[in-house]
């Protein structure tokens, strides 16, 4: 009897070991630890434009990714020293993965991530590439394009103005694109651009879209990343471009559309990828095609036939059968640069640093 119930026991024992054996996997589920991922903002997130963008990315991920990420984020920092020690404070809270939002961090990161190899760092629009760290953009020069079309239809005055940050590839190539949609529609119109040597100052760029103003021009479109611009567009009864985000509530009898970014896409699947062990540091380009980029819907101020002008364009885009920067093209002097037939590889596209034909600038 007495062996009976020992082997009973033993029995009973092996059997509640089976049923703790089949819940652990939920009950590890339910104690794995988030990962934490930190975001370094050039702006505020309440900018209404570039950062805010980023931050609508980020709420994504938290949205798409659930209690399986934690995000942290530092506003406002600039692209100095102090950008190391943001970084280095996140790693302190626990940070696994960055990402940092303006160009001039590139450096910084490269830095603290070689000083970290353990920590993914991810940085946007430059150019740095390592074992744990890596570069994201992508072709925006495609909204860029039909927002030029919507700008070369609605100008009167055949003057269009461009506040734009730094004369670096990165703006350069957004400025011809630009121009290049404007004068697909309206092979007269010219782009005056103004140099604010800033990404962030709302009153500067405001600035300098009243100078351009002061040209003669009559819609003012922009890299930066702040309302300013548009906000003096409506000041004076004028017209503009936005970026980064639907800037129709700062100037809604100016705004009538912008190019957009929509970063979550990349943010999701470069998270998961890290999750998974998929993740390379292999740079991100996007595109239209894939849903990174998008122009915002067309306000009322936007021309008659915009619309059907900018959807036959975009269709194209969205198939991969339209290259915004395809031959013939002409630089400032009127030379052929890019003979028909050719076009501007990414490669030199990342190196530009010269203007199309019909934009009113210099390049330092």
């Amino acid at each position: 009897m007495k062996r009976v119930l020992t082997i009973l026991l033993s029995i009973t024992l092996v059997l509640a070991l089976a049923v703790g054996c089949s819940q652990a996997p939920d009950q590890g589920q339910d104690q794995q630890e988030k990962m934490k991922i930190g975001f370094v903002y050039i702006g505020s997130a309440t900018d209404a434009g570039y950062t805010y963008a980023h931050d609508q990315g980020r709420l994504m991920l938290e949205q798409e990714l659930g209690d399986r990420v934690e995000t942290v984020i530092k506003e406002n920092v600039p692209e100095t020293q102090e950008c190391e020690k943001v970084m280095t404070d996140m790693i302190d809270q626990g940070c696994k993965v960055i990402f940092a939002n303006s160009f001039g961090f590139q450096e910084y990161v490269k830095r603290v991530a070689e000083a970290n190899p353990e920590i993914i760092f991810l940085h946007c629009s430059g150019s740095i590439q390592g074992p744990n760290y890596s570069n994201y953009f992508g072709s925006i020069e495609e909204a860029r394009y039909l927002s030029g079309i919507v700008a070369g239809m609605k100008t009167q005055t055949n003057k269009i103005g461009y506040v734009a940050a730094y004369n670096i590839p990165e703006v350069i190539r957004g400025i011809n694109a630009f121009t290049l949609g404007v004068r697909s529609v309206n092979p007269e119109a010219v782009v005056k651009v103004m140099w604010t040597n800033t990404w962030f100052d709302p009153a500067k760029e405001k600035d300098a879209a009243v100078a351009l103003l002061d040209q003669g021009v009559d819609i003012i479109a922009q890299h930066q990343d702040t309302t300013g611009p548009q906000v003096a567009a409506e000041e004076r009864g004028c017209w503009s471009i936005g970026y980064n985000a639907d800037m129709s509530n700062a100037a809604p009898k100016a705004y009538m559309t912008a190019p957009l970014w929509n970063w979550g896409a990349y943010y999701v699947e470069a998270v998961k990828s890290i999750m998974d062990g998929t993740w390379t540091n292999e740079p991100y380009w996007g595109t239209m095609k894939d849903g990174l980029i998008d122009l915002a819907p067309l306000t009322e101020v936007a021309p008659e036939g915009a619309q059907e002008a900018v959807t036959k364009i975009q269709d194209q885009m969205k198939a991969g059968s339209f290259d915004v920067f395809a031959g013939p093209l002409k630089d400032q002097s009127g030379q052929v640069v890019v003979p028909e037939g050719s076009t501007v590889s990414l490669e030199d596209q990342l190196a530009m640093k010269w203007f199309v034909e019909g934009v009113e600038g210099k390049i330092d």
